[in-house]
């Protein structure tokens, strides 16, 4: 798999990892551990963490420009490690929300994802930089052997970064897995079971807000559980800390997996280049038509950059509903009985590592029978595909007549039972958006590489990051359509968002193409 690729791409995936680890975590349980941890509404849970995801890629700008000028992108990869090492130790404390310390704790929370939102800014897109410039370096030797050893070195690259995504979702794949385990050993060991549906009912229990038929469901799933149902202001306040302590639990294993790409990274770092390092020239040696031409080149670039950008904008914020308004819909809507929400997440990081060899296969396939698939193009049919999983979900929901996830929850077990999905309903919706993800996440940074100017690669794979910001800045509108219009009208809006960002991609391919 390597033996094509600049040596060092294993080891800067692996570096990646544990990174990647830790986040897959947090995507998979922060929506609904802050509803379980502190009784937030899923608008309320969701609007905080589109925040993070958000700062998480906003800072990934402000990295890249650090990086940049202290041309110490080593140096910022490791501290970006350690900030976000210390975040995660913050956040594995187990204490006990109650409506007297509940204010302070949640800014403590917060304060801790800001640390990790901060360590990740630092890290992630200097790391893809890095990546980017193995491949700079890796041409620039193949052009000394001549055109022909150019392109193929030139093809080389899109399948590179599909490698180092596979990787990443290796981590990805685990990660969601933890917090659920850890939560229902901890619940056992407190002689208790896991049921998705109590947290919330105990937080209204304990603040008074329970309706009767909500406090009968209480009653009904204490006994089922294996709980005291003689005491319930004992028993929800019993349950909401063990339920809790165990999903902090699962961010003491994003502590150890970030202190191991740590190592990792530091261990090979000589063995990565310095992305951005310029040439010393004379300017004069350049004539003023000269100068002319290679600021309009690059004015051309990032131009064809910031084109690409705003089509990835609405794909994260269409595809990053995994941790959002598609975890809710697992929880609401899907026969989960047996199978946590969280653990859903791992749909996604399976079929990446699954379907990217067949997809690298066909690509080859298509380049060497002369008819290769440019990377514009390729972003452009993923748009495409993610619309085909909303097409598929707003059909199923309409046929199902489901109503908005309020007015759903709101019904009797008894009748919510009847109603509720098969779990192959969510496999199906996360085979189209994997399938989408591995035309657009790995082949956008790919692109950027291609297009970003040398001394401001950082910079430009911050852009690819922040583009990514502000799609998750706009998550929350998911679970707001999502409780309160029949769902299907909630997946439609993602549909369209989609079909929309195709087209217009498709507009600008030939001078995509063209610029790359």
């Amino acid at each position: 798999m390597f033996k094509n690729h600049p040596k060092g791409l294993l080891l800067a995936a692996l570096s990646n990892m544990g990174e990647r680890f830790g986040y897959y975590i947090m995507n998979a349980v922060l929506a609904l551990f802050l509803c379980s941890k502190f009784g937030l509404s899923d608008g309320q849970s969701g609007f905080i963490a589109a925040m993070f995801l958000t700062a998480i890629y906003v800072l990934s700008l402000v990295g890249g420009i650090i990086a940049d000028r202290t041309q110490n992108y080593k140096a910022t990869i490791a501290w970006g490690l350690v900030i976000m090492a210390l975040g995660y130790v913050l956040l594995s404390i187990p204490v006990l929300a109650t409506p007297d310390n509940s204010t302070w704790l949640l800014a403590f929370t917060v304060f801790a994802l800001a640390m990790i939102a901060c360590g990740n800014g630092l890290f992630k897109g200097n790391l893809q930089a890095i990546v980017g410039q193995m491949y700079d370096n890796f041409e620039a030797e193949a052009a000394k052997e001549g055109e022909t050893k150019l392109k193929w070195a030139q093809g080389q690259r899109d399948a590179g970064f599909q490698i180092f995504y596979v990787f990443i979702n290796v981590g990805a794949l685990v990660a969601p897995f933890i917090a659920p385990l850890l939560r229902s050993w901890w619940l056992k060991v407190h002689g208790l079971a896991y049921n998705a549906d109590l947290p919330k009912l105990c937080h209204e229990f304990i603040s008074g807000k329970i309706s009767d038929n909500d406090l009968q469901n209480l009653n009904e799933l204490v006994v089922k559980v294996g709980g005291d149902a003689t005491n319930l202001q004992v028993f929800c306040s019993q349950y909401l800390d063990v339920f809790n302590t165990g999903i902090h639990y699962s961010f003491i294993a994003s502590v150890v997996t970030m202190l191991i790409s740590l190592c990792i990274f530091l261990l090979s770092k000589h063995l990565f280049p310095t992305p951005g390092k310029k040439e010393s020239v004379v300017s004069e040696s350049y004539t003023e038509e000269e100068k002319k031409a290679m600021a309009t080149e690059i004015k051309q670039r990032m131009y064809a950059l910031f084109a690409v950008l705003g089509i990835a904008v609405f794909f994260w914020f269409s595809f990053h509903q995994n941790g959002q308004s598609l975890s809710f819909f697992a929880r609401d809507f899907v026969q989960t009985d047996s199978i946590a929400p969280e653990i859903w997440q791992a749909v996604n990081p399976f079929f990446v590592i699954v379907l990217t060899p067949v997809i690298m296969w066909i690509f080859n396939v298509l380049t060497s029978r002369g008819r290769p698939i440019s990377t514009p193009r390729k972003i452009a049919y993923g748009m495409g595909i993610a619309g085909i999983a909303y097409l598929f979900l707003a059909i199923y929901s309409a046929t199902q007549g489901y109503p908005s996830a309020n007015e759903f929850t709101a019904l009797a077990d008894s009748a919510k039972a009847g109603l509720k999905a098969g779990p192959w309903v969510l496999i199906v919706t996360y085979f189209f958006l994997t399938v989408a993800e591995l035309f657009i996440s790995p082949l956008g940074l790919s692109f950027v590489s291609k297009v970003a100017p040398k001394n401001l690669q950082g910079l430009c794979q911050g852009l690819w990051l922040g583009a990514t910001a502000v799609g998750n800045g706009l998550l929350w509108i998911g679970p707001l359509i999502y409780n309160e219009f029949p769902i299907w009208i909630c997946w439609t809006v993602f549909l369209i968002v989609c079909l929309i960002s195709m087209g217009v991609m498709f507009g600008m391919v030939k001078w995509l193409e063209k610029v790359a």
